[in-house]
């Protein structure tokens, strides 16, 4: 990677660090609605999403030495009536920057779906398994930084 790219993907971190540092985690399941198994898999296919791959930073040449793994930028938008389809993080941990627009998300773990709007940000863990949809009659553009597992990514998924 030349230093021009190093510096890029470097400016591009400390933005998205800058945006989530300001950003709220809003938009979460209320306490009462917590529960195993409280949403059913949805879609499995993606419907009018754009997914383009910012910027990726092989984690075997970096401090953590994670073999097959990347840390991964993206940047989706979510066409009205859009879906993102039913998937898990058990081996893919991300955080989602909502940069405008709202969408709608179906938590395997809420028993009701979850509005995230702009500004606010979503953590998916090793429990999250879910998918989501843009109910709005706007396009929701996202901005998901998670770290990737490259034998285990399928090409379909999101």
């Amino acid at each position: 990677m030349t230093k021009i790219s190093k510096l890029t993907l470097g400016l591009v971190a400390s933005g998205v660090t800058a945006l989530m540092s300001t950003a709220a985690f809003a938009g979460t399941c209320p306490a009462e609605k917590v529960m195993a198994d409280a949403q059913k898999p949805g879609a499995t296919m993606p419907k009018g999403v754009d997914d383009k791959v910012i910027g990726s930073i092989d984690l075997a040449k970096e401090g953590p030495k994670l073999k097959e793994h990347k840390l991964r930028l993206r940047r989706l938008v979510v066409q009205p009536g859009g879906v993102v389809p039913w998937h898990s993080h058990g081996e893919r941990p991300a955080i989602i920057y909502i940069v405008s627009g709202t969408i709608v998300e179906y938590r395997s773990t809420c028993a009701v779906p979850i509005v995230h709007k702009a500004g606010e940000v979503a953590e998916e863990i090793h429990t999250t398994s879910h998918w989501w949809k843009n109910t709005s009659n706007r396009p929701a553009v996202l901005l998901s930084s998670d770290i990737l597992h490259d034998a285990d990514h399928d090409k379909h998924a999101m």
